[in-house]
This record gives C-alpha cells, sequence and structure tokens, in this order.
C-alpha cells in the first residue's frame, strides 16, 4: 500500500472523480454549444423528428452533416432531449450520458478508492465522448450494468439493458459475454427475449407499424453499407475503423486486407477465455472478462471513432486498479494513458496527430496491446494471484 500511497490518496475523497467526471464533460459542452458544434446532436434529434414524421432514417438531411445510424428505439430515447430547446436538450444529454455511466461504475464489485481511480482517469475520454454528445457512455454503461446486475442475480435488469444497447447501437450485444456467470439462465434467455419483443416494437409509440419494420430493414442495410466505407480507408475514411483491423491495415499497408484475418483470430482469443470457466466464481476472473468485453467492442469494429474509446478505457483502467503497484504495470497504463486517451488531445502535438496518430489509427494500438496481455493472464491463471477486491 506504501508505494499506492499517491493514488490510494487520490481515491481517497469522491469529490475529485466528480468534479472531473462531471466538470470537464459539462465544460466542454458548453464550449461546444457556444459555437453551435453540436452536429452529432442535431443527427440524434432528428432521429425523433424523422420518426414522428415517417421519413428515412438513414439518409443524407441538409439540417446536418453525416448520418444517423442509430436503431429506430433510438428515436424514443432521445425524445425527452428533442422536446427541448437545442441548447438546453443538448446539455441534458450530455450530463445524462455522464451519469448513466458514473452509475454503472459504481456498480462495479470495486472498493469505493478503485471505482473513483476508475472515473478520474476515464474522465478525460468521457470528456471526448462528451465534446461529440455521443450516446457511447450510454452503450458503455449498458454493458457494465448488464455485467453486474448478472451477478447480482438480477436477470430481468441485465436483460433490459442488453437489448437497449443492442437495439440502439448493436455494441449491447456484448452483454451477453457474461451469460456464464447468471445463476438463472434459462430466466435470462427468457428475459432477453422479452425485452427483444418488448423494445422492438417501442417504437411504435410514435409512427405506424409498418414503417418501424421498414426502418429496421434500412437499418440493417445502412450498417452493411457503413462498414465497407469503414474499410476503404484508403479513399479518405481516416476518422473511422480506429480498431485491431484499421490499425493492421494501415501500419502495414493492407488497404484490401480482409477482416476475418484480424477478426477471425480475434475471436478465437476471445472465447479461449471461457476455457477457465471453472473460476467463474472468482472476482478477479469475473472483472477481466469485463475488461476483455469491453475492449473487444471496440477493438474489432470497423465502426469504432476515437470518441467510441469510452467503452473502452474505464476496461484499461478496472485492469490497473487490480494489478499491484510494479513498475511494469505502472509504466504500461501511463504508455495507453498517453497514448490512447490523450493522443486526440490537444497535449499531442499536430504534427504527432496528423502523421502518427490518424493516418496509422495509433489509438487502437495500446489497447490492443493490453488486451493481448489481458487475454495472455487469463489463459495463465495470474488472475488467481491478484490482490483481494
Amino acid at each position: 500500500m506504501k508505494k499506492r500511497f499517491t493514488l490510494s490518496l487520490l481515491g481517497e475523497r469522491d469529490w475529485p472523480a466528480l468534479l472531473l467526471w462531471f466538470g470537464l464533460s459539462v465544460i466542454v459542452a458548453a464550449k461546444e454549444l457556444l459555437v453551435h458544434n453540436m452536429n452529432n446532436y442535431i443527427i440524434f434529434k432528428h432521429v425523433f423528428l424523422h420518426v414522428r414524421g415517417q421519413q428515412p432514417l438513414y439518409i443524407p438531411y441538409p439540417e446536418y452533416f453525416d448520418v444517423n445510424m442509430y436503431g429506430p428505439l433510438f428515436s424514443v430515447i432521445i425524445a425527452p432531449f428533442a422536446l427541448l430547446p437545442d441548447f438546453l436538450g443538448a446539455m441534458l444529454w450530455v450530463i445524462c450520458n455522464a451519469a448513466f455511466l458514473y452509475y454503472a461504475i459504481r456498480q462495479l464489485p470495486l472498493s469505493r478508492i478503485q471505482q473513483n481511480l476508475i472515473l478520474i482517469f476515464s474522465s478525460h475520454e468521457l470528456m471526448a465522448a462528451s465534446s461529440y454528445f455521443q450516446f457511447n457512455p450510454a452503450i458503455a454503461a449498458c454493458l457494465i450494468l448488464s455485467f453486474t446486475l448478472i451477478l447480482k442475480g438480477k436477470d430481468l435488469r441485465a436483460a433490459f439493458f442488453i437489448m437497449l444497447g443492442t437495439f440502439t447501437k448493436l455494441y449491447g450485444i456484448a452483454g451477453l459475454a457474461f451469460f456464464f456467470f447468471s445463476r438463472h439462465r434459462l430466466r435470462l434467455l427468457g428475459s432477453l427475449a422479452l425485452w427483444a419483443g418488448i423494445l422492438f416494437i417501442l417504437p411504435v409509440v410514435l409512427a405506424p407499424m409498418d414503417y418501424i419494420l421498414q426502418t429496421y430493414r434500412e437499418w440493417m442495410a445502412a450498417l452493411v453499407q457503413k462498414n465497407t466505407k469503414n474499410y476503404q480507408f484508403e479513399q479518405g475514411v481516416v476518422m473511422q475503423n480506429i480498431s485491431a483491423m484499421g490499425f493492421i491495415q494501415r501500419v502495414f499497408r493492407l488497404p484490401q486486407l480482409n477482416n476475418w484475418w484480424v477478426l477471425g483470430p480475434g475471436l478465437l482469443l476471445f472465447f479461449s477465455q471461457y476455457s477457465r470457466l471453472k473460476w467463474a466464481a472468482n472476482p478477479h476472473y469475473r472483472l477481466y472478462l469485463l475488461a476483455s468485453t469491453l475492449l473487444f467492442t471496440v477493438l474489432f469494429s470497423t465502426s469504432s471513432e476515437s470518441p467510441t474509446y469510452i467503452i473502452a478505457f474505464p476496461a484499461v483502467c478496472i485492469w490497473y486498479v487490480l494489478q499491484y503497484p510494479t513498475k511494469w504495470n505502472n509504466a504500461l497504463f501511463i504508455f495507453i494513458l498517453i497514448g490512447c486517451s490523450f493522443s486526440h488531445s490537444d497535449l499531442v502535438t499536430p504534427w504527432v496527430k496528423k502523421n502518427i496518430v490518424i493516418p496509422y489509427a495509433f489509438k487502437a494500438f495500446p489497447c490492443l496491446l493490453l488486451w493481448l496481455i489481458l487475454v495472455y493472464q487469463v489463459l495463465r491463471g495470474q488472475f488467481l494471484r491478484l490482490k483481494p477486491v
């Protein structure tokens, strides 16, 4: 503990975590709103407006840049904010996303000091997501809550968050990774089916069923088209596909590399962690699998952007607070903190961002390195030698 005194002191009180977590996000959101730079929020608002008006969801509109990629259910989620004036609605949107993920992190089976450290070290990544008015903090919260609720035996509620994330951005389906931690697996399956049915049809409160069904079909087609566009980074799509696939394609100059050459081994490594299910009751094994899932969700998605890493970075922090404070662990964490969380910020020189970070999708590399280490530690059973939670 003496070696960890500084960090322990940093996490002893809640106020630094609260100040950084909410303060940075509110400040950066206000800054963007003052210059009317809230394109993502305008897209989100129009998901509600377009569903209510029974208009296509996945085509360009003159009111904003880019196109919507969220499912029809998102129209119900954004509705309370879309009905407010833009400044107020956008600010509340940022605060609610931050509060949702804050609540989720507070449910983790970790000490208060460990939770505070996760919040403090993840606050910069949250600020980056908030500057784009992203929904990704809520996706991260859905995944974490599906994990914690399954551990608590609250399968009905866990299934709700899995399906909520799935029907908005598909990422939520990763919550199924915690299925084997459930003590009531049949109940969990039934709950998943129940919530899938409810959330699938919930948008009918805003539009007729035939329009909603057509919109689901269009959503699937739009996602396939976006995946193809992300894959073709040589045509200038450099802010997308900040993933393991994108990193390998760009570093080794393999623009036509099939994603399955990376995704296939990634899936094999991910599922290999279940070979240690005999330790399913071990709290460290569970937290390692949570961290691995959060990292995998971002690293192996061609839709990953810089703000998407609010899903992955809490996993980095979860891994770190579980470790003994060795020089190796500290050095690795500092490298990831700088190379991932700060790599797209003003703390990195414009030359480095322009010539290294962006063209090579470098932000993915530190997290990919940690994920490989984490999987190795699981397979070697090193989680059994960690300090008690």
